[in-house]
């Protein structure tokens, strides 16, 4: 009986070891198997950005710079941008100046500005290119090519200031050597300086060899730059509207854009300022818009445009500025040709006043 008892006396002590054994060796495990961590509550008082760190995904690894914005329904091509769109910061551009105060309160003014995207040279003008229709209904655009000019440049800048509106200028390069101050007074007035060859050769004619049309086109560029101080935006509208396919191939390998137009002023054939007026509305009405080319080179085109301004107005008719989204990126060679070919030896490096004094009038 004895044995008995002491048999289960020791079975109890060995079961009540065994448990308290394990017990304190499965608390020591999860002790010891705790992260090092802040306390629950320690994490509670913390703000999310310490307490946790979300899980990424694959999408997370992208980084996100812009968001793309929705193509306006007013814009007919993937050339054709809104400036006042935001682009991506890798792509921008300078940012845009605030637009300075108009003096005239019912100035006809700029309804709105388009950003170009010249890859591939894309064309511009109904008159020989019909895939690129971005102007709404009775919506112009101003250009005018053959300056700079003393005098009727002046009177086209003025024009075009007193309405608060801007256009496109196509500059001759010679022109822009004989008169660059003209033509740096048309880049500050904020209007857009593209290029019209060198000196205004037919690139389309017979005797035009490929090689002479890219010399035209690309000095007259050089001669730009040299008189604005600063590139060119890849403009490019051909003398006469005369479009030679290998010159054309020439301008889409160079990323630039080929102006013609939707109505010609003819303003080089008129007999005076009225005759002007009355051909470009007559063709405006029919028309509804388009590209207008005028001559900032011709007297009567000066002494016309106020009075045309103020009927496009009076018609409901908007202008829009194009703009390049990037400027061209002259060639070297025609830059150094053409610095090296206006420095011509003299025999005195006498000052102009030292030379030549006024000594009456």
């Amino acid at each position: 009986m004895r044995s008995a008892l002491g048999v289960m006396l020791a079975s109890a002590v060995s079961v009540f070891v065994i448990v308290a054994v394990w017990f304190w060796t499965y608390s020591l495990r999860a002790v010891l198997a705790a992260p090092d961590t802040v306390s629950a509550r320690l994490a509670e008082r913390l703000p999310p950005a310490a307490s946790a760190k979300p899980t990424r995904t694959p999408a997370d690894e992208v980084e996100v710079t812009a968001t793309i914005a929705a193509r306006p329904s007013t814009v007919a091509s993937s050339n054709v941008k809104p400036s006042a769109a935001l682009p991506s910061p890798a792509l921008a551009a300078a940012p845009l100046q605030p637009k300075a105060a108009c003096a005239n309160a019912d100035a006809l003014g700029v309804s709105r500005v388009v950003e170009i995207d010249t890859t591939g040279g894309p064309g511009f003008g109904f008159e020989h290119f019909k895939q690129l229709d971005f102007l709404a209904d009775k919506e112009v655009v101003l250009t005018f090519d053959d300056g700079p000019w003393p005098s009727n440049t002046a009177a086209v800048l003025k024009a075009l200031a007193d309405e608060c509106t801007k256009a496109v200028f196509f500059p001759i390069g010679k022109h822009a050597t004989y008169h660059p101050e003209i033509l740096r007074q048309v880049a500050a007035a904020g209007h857009t300086v593209g290029a019209h060859t060198w000196s205004h050769a037919n690139l389309n004619s017979k005797k035009m060899t490929e090689q002479q049309a890219k010399d035209e086109v690309e000095k007259g560029f050089s001669a730009v730059k040299l008189a604005l101080g600063a590139a060119p935006s890849p403009f490019f509208r051909f003398p006469q509207l005369q479009h030679g396919p290998a010159a054309m191939a020439y301008l889409g390998s160079r990323n630039i854009a080929t102006f013609s137009c939707d109505l010609d002023s003819f303003d080089f054939r008129a007999k005076d300022a009225a005759q002007i007026v009355n051909t470009v509305m007559t063709k405006l009405d029919k028309q509804g818009k388009g590209i207008i080319l005028m001559h900032d080179f011709q007297k009567h085109t000066a002494e016309a445009l106020p009075t045309l301004l103020g009927r496009l107005k009076a018609g409901g008719y908007k202008v829009v500025q194009m703009r390049a989204k990037a400027p061209l990126q002259t060639l070297a060679e025609y830059d150094e040709g053409l610095v090296k070919d206006m420095k011509l030896p003299t025999v005195s490096a006498r000052a102009l006043s030292n030379v030549v004094q006024t000594v009456s009038q």
